[in-house]
Formats: structure tokens, sequence, C-alpha cells
């Protein structure tokens, strides 16, 4: 084939994979980002051992409340009887102020349910007993569905197990399986990759980050090592052991950092204590040594690293694909060019946070609306500042990473010099046969020297054999 035919050939070939692994960079530049990384994964993995629990520590259920163990069941019988009859009678509810009828006796003239549960799991298995469904609640039971029964053992024999939950198991597998089943269609191995490193950080919060914080290390460090190998593994498996990749683990990082500051800042100054619903004022009676506020800062951390990873992947892949693109252009042509994606990037990542912690807090934000409070009062108050202070400070740390982490990729990729001669040499080691080897990067092949005489025939034979394997 003549030589100019295989460099046709290879630009197109080229731009089909612009969106996939970055162009290696130089091998100085790689020594100067594994300097620093390095000795940061270094440290993550030696926090990881020293702070390792080797388990939850051990806890007698007490057996009230939601400390109580649980087991499986199943409704075996339902039967309608009349309320009186199982002393389930509905008390009617005084008048209304505005003069409304009363609410509570809507459905006095209704039957009650009396339901059969039998127990299927535990050492109690196939015992029943039967608990009284009243019309107005909010779950009824039909016959052969499967619930879950807490179990109190210092409790009469009657009243040792009660209906705690229905059994969901079912639709939420079937609805993970629908969630895998659309990343890896759509994301393909970039798919796979990406459920591998969810998998991977539910370990690492279920196995380090859980325990350690019930063994009584301190919540804020634990965070700050765990999210730190969470964030680590999640975007090296998914984006590869690539310069580009390195760059968003640094701007991730100096985000992290920042919020971790801000945080500690204003959870003390604001006296917030972290201790505003009833399952944390559990877990601190249960587990005293865990400090309260450092877990509600190890919270903020946490809840902030998954919508760092993709602010920081993004830029720096913006970057990236500019200066491939525009190969003559500087670092701040690129960084204004990036940061005009990031705006953009800034607005819709802001609101999504904001929406979602006011979803979460939506029955609490109803009370006060109820209550008809003052937006002062409200937002004043320590149950909607803890939501504030999270938000917000999550929120600058979004929009932090944003320039930080755009000029980061900017000067690296900028500061890039390689040698002309060996770039197709660079590509061919660093991405390997099946990601695109041979493949140039916007310079020219052939510069006369003596590593461009060797690699241009080993090119142009690559790619003659892979137009016969198609």
């Amino acid at each position: 084939m003549p030589p100019h035919e295989s460099h046709r050939h290879s630009a197109p070939h080229s731009h089909g994979h612009g969106h996939g692994p970055a162009a290696p960079v130089s091998r100085h530049l790689r020594k100067v980002i594994a300097a620093v990384l390095i000795p940061f994964a270094a440290a993550v993995a030696v926090g990881l051992l020293v702070l390792w629990p080797g388990g939850a520590p051990p806890h007698k259920p007490s057996g009230v409340g939601f400390d109580q163990p649980t087991e499986r069941a199943r409704v075996t019988e339902v039967a309608e009887v009349n309320c009186a009859d199982v002393h389930a009678e509905q008390q009617p509810q005084p008048p209304s102020p505005g003069g409304q009828p009363p609410t509570g006796g809507a459905d006095k003239g209704k039957p009650c349910q009396q339901v059969t549960i039998e127990v299927t799991t535990g050492e109690n298995s196939g015992r029943t007993f039967k608990t009284v469904v009243t019309p107005d609640a909010l779950r009824h039971y039909t016959t052969g569905q499967d619930v879950v029964v807490a179990y109190s053992p210092k409790a009469p024999k009657e009243l040792q197990y009660a209906v705690s939950d229905v059994d969901r198991s079912l639709p939420m597998w079937v609805l993970a399986a629908i969630f895998a089943l659309a990343v890896v269609l759509v994301g393909r191995l970039r798919g796979v990759l990406a459920l591998v490193a969810l998998a991977a950080s539910f370990v690492v919060l279920t196995l380090f980050i859980l325990p350690a914080i019930l063994q009584g290390s301190n919540p804020l460090v634990v965070a700050v090592v765990g999210g730190s190998a969470i964030m680590l593994i999640a975007l090296y498996l998914c984006h590869g052991l690539t310069a580009r990749t390195s760059v968003a683990v640094l701007g991730t990082l100096a985000s992290l950092l920042l919020i971790g500051l801000l945080g500690s800042v204003f959870i003390n100054w604001a006296l917030l204590t972290g201790n505003t619903d009833d399952t944390t004022g559990l877990v601190h009676g249960l587990f005293p040594d865990i400090e309260i506020r450092g877990l509600l800062l190890a919270g903020i951390i946490i809840g902030s690293l998954g919508v760092l990873d993709d602010v920081t992947v993004t830029q720096t892949a913006a970057v990236w694909e500019l200066k491939e693109a525009d190969p003559s252009a500087g670092w701040r042509k690129l960084y204004g060019a990036a940061m005009r994606i990031g705006r953009d990037h800034i607005a819709s990542v802001v609101n999504t946070l904001v929406l979602a912690y006011a979803g979460a807090a939506l029955p609490l934000l109803l009370l006060f609306s109820i209550a008809q409070s003052s937006v002062g009062t409200v937002a004043t108050s320590e149950v909607v500042a803890e939501e504030i202070v999270r938000t917000l400070v999550g929120s600058i740390g979004l929009v932090a990473a944003v320039p930080l982490t755009t000029l980061l990729a900017a000067l690296v990729v900028s500061a890039d010099r390689r040698e002309p001669g060996l770039a197709g040499v660079a590509d061919m080691s660093a991405e390997g046969e099946g990601s695109g080897a041979g493949t140039h990067t916007g310079e020219p092949i052939a510069a006369g020297g003596p590593a461009d005489a060797m690699a241009g025939p080993k090119r142009r034979r690559g790619g003659h054999g892979r137009r016969r394997k198609r």
C-alpha cells in the first residue's frame, strides 16, 4: 500500500477513538504527576491499614425500638372482624377549629382485618401470631404476602413478634437488575467497570467506613481515608491509569479538602450538634463513643464525593478534547474554552444538589409550612440549618472543583512537550493494541529520525493487518 494511502486511513481511525483513551503525555510529566499521587495513594493505604476495624464491634440487641432483631414471615390468613370484638375501635377526634367535621371517624363503620402471620426464619420458625389492622391504616395485607417482623425476646410470648415492614426484596432486586442491564447496554465495557467500581465503593463503605466509625475512630478521618480510597478505585477503574484521570483525581482531592475545611468551620460556628433525628439519637445511645458532630461532617464529605467525580472527570476530558482539536492552543485559551463548558455544568449540578436535599427533607418542610413559621425561623432551626450547611458546603466544593480542575488540566496538557518522532511509539506503548494502538495525536508521524524510520513500517503493517481483520 502506498504511504499516502496509509496516512489517509490512519486519520479517520484516530478520530474514531477521539473520545476513548487520552493521548499519553511525556515521561517527564508522568513522573511529576506520579510524584504527587503515589505518596497520596500510599498514605491512603496506610490509613486503611491503621484504621481497619476488623468488623463491627460486638453488640447484643436490646430488643427495643430500631435495635430489635428482625426475621422473615408470611401472611397465612386474612379475616374480616368487627373492630369492637378485637378491641380496636377508633376514637372520633374533636372538630377542627374551622368548623370542619371530625376526621377520625370516617372509617368507623368498616370492619377490621385480623391477620395471621407465620414466622419463616430464625429459632422460632413456624410460630404463628395474629395482628389487627384497622380500616384507616396505611398498609393492609394479603394472603401469601411476605413481611418482616421484629422480635422482642423479653416480651410475653404472645407479644414477642410484631410486623415492622413488608418484604420488598423482589422488586428491589428486579430494579437493580434493570439498572445494571441499562448501564451495560449503554456503557458496554465502561458500564461493566462502573458497576465493578460501584461494588467496590459499597465494600469500602460497609467493611471499612461504617465499622471504623462504630469502633470509635474519628468519623472525619475515616471519611477522608475511605472517601479517598473510593475515589482512587472508581476513577482509575472506570477511566484508566492515565494522566487525564490523575488530573481529575487531583482536582477531586483539592475540592474534598475544601469541603472538609468549610464544613468543619461552619458546623462549629453554627453550633450544630448533628443529633437532629431519632436515628442519630439511637446510634449515639447505643455507641456513646461516636462523635456525632464528626459524623455529620463525614456525611457531607461522602455525599459530595460522587458528584465531584462527575465534575472533575468532565472538565478534564473537555480540556483534553479541546487540546486535541487545537494542538496549538495555550493554557489560557484552553482554560477559557473549558470554563464555558464548566459554567453550564455548575448551574445544573448545584441545582441537582439543592433539589436532592430539599426532596429528602420535604416532610420536614411541610411541617414548617403547616406551622406557618417565618423563613428566618425555619432556616435557623438546627434541623434545617444542618441541611443548609450540608447543601451549601457541598455546592461550594463543586463550584470550586470546576476552575481548579480546569486550570490544572490546562496547565498539564499545555506543559506537555513530546518529541514528535516518539509520539507514535508512546501511543502504542501507553494505549495498547486493543485501544487504538498506532493512532497519531495530531502531530506528523514521520520526522526523519531513526525512531520514525523503525516505527513507520510497523505502523503501516499494523494498520494493514487491522483492515484485513475487519
